[in-house]
């Protein structure tokens, strides 16, 4: 019942979900104990079910109760129905949540500015890149830095790589002319924007098809399963496969709630997620495809692929973000994830 209140409340302004954060947090736990197993874990993301990040949530849910026999239970609540976007971080550290899958685009405004690296557009060439660093040193370097702001950093999952949306064809800078472009709250993105020649506009995931249905946004980034599921195509009909950048999640819990655990929950939760993890990032290459055969099929899409020399251009003036983002974290962060790249 809380959560369907919570649903209920205006998205916006944000001060009227932060204030009901607080005024019904007392409630929710009150009714979690109520009814709780040994231990209640409440999963909350801002995406569909169907999406990586949906059924990676699902998946750790199935494997949780089948390997501890229901004494653990696992509470799934997709599409922002307990928490947004913009109140999910500070839900997780009060504890009204055990644990979140934000966009790893979220953290650099939370207080880790290091994981705005993501962000840079054509850093990655393809998902092996990306989990190279992921999976690797740079990864769990990132993860550990979660703890500065009262985060425990469980893990890294797919989504993919992100696409342009508008009413008109972006293939060139000429083309992102003045147009206002929902991004998600990171330094990178909106320099990306801005040098593109395009007014960044931040707003939270759950808000973007409202924005794009009443113009307050002319165009936005996402991969195809969020393009797909969101229902953005009425009011983006021109989809430009510009590739240009990547959308991740880190899998975070409450510090305290995970040290509270008995040792062998904390293990078969561990377990349990990097299964989940490895599930959700086949998914995301596959859904991807699978995604873009159902929108070569939606009548009133219109597909746009960038030529080589497109995309070239496009690189070259986005170079700003790069820059920025070098001079605000000092080279040696950049350094280490493209030696990665190229080391493997």
């Amino acid at each position: 019942m809380v959560a369907a209140w919570i649903t209920a409340l205006p998205r916006s302004p944000r001060v009227l979900r932060r204030t009901a954060l607080g005024a019904l947090l007392g409630a929710a736990s009150g009714l979690a104990r109520a009814a709780k197993p040994a231990v209640l874990l409440r999963f909350s993301h801002v995406v569909a079910p169907d999406t990586p990040k949906g059924q990676m949530a699902l998946r750790f849910q199935a494997l949780v109760h089948e390997r501890a026999g229901g004494r653990i239970r696992v509470e799934v609540f997709p599409d922002s129905q307990l928490w947004g976007d913009d109140d999910e971080m500070e839900a997780l550290r009060l504890g009204a949540v055990e644990m979140l899958a934000p966009s790893l685009s979220k953290f650099g405004n939370a207080g880790v500015p290091e994981f705005e690296v993501f962000d840079l557009p054509y850093l990655f060439a393809d998902l092996a890149q990306v989990q190279r660093v992921t999976q690797g040193a740079v990864g769990r370097g990132l993860l550990q830095r979660l703890g500065r702001q009262q985060m425990l950093g469980l893990g890294f999952l797919d989504n993919g790589f992100k696409q342009m949306s508008a009413t008109r064809p972006l293939r060139t800078p000429a083309d992102f002319s003045g147009l206002r472009v929902r991004v998600q709250a990171s330094r990178v993105l909106a320099a990306q924007m801005r040098a593109l020649g395009a007014r960044p506009v931040v707003l939270p995931f759950g808000e973007t098809q409202r924005a794009l249905a009443s113009g307050v946004v002319d165009a936005a980034e996402n991969p195809l399963s969020n393009f797909l599921t969101q229902g953005l195509a009425p009011w983006q009909p021109h989809l430009t496969l510009t590739q240009h950048g990547y959308l991740g999640y880190a899998v975070v819990s409450n510090p305290r709630f995970w040290a509270s655990l008995a040792p062998t929950d904390r293990a078969l939760l561990d377990s349990a997620l990097a299964d989940a993890l490895a599930h959700g990032n086949r998914l995301a290459a596959a859904l991807d495809q699978q995604a873009l055969a159902t929108l070569r099929r939606t009548p009133g899409v219109m597909l746009h692929q960038p030529a080589a020399a497109e995309r070239a251009v496009l690189r070259r003036a986005v170079q700003p973000a790069w820059d920025g983002l070098r001079r605000s974290l000092g080279p040696g962060l950049l350094d280490d994830v493209q030696n990665a790249l190229i080391t493997g």
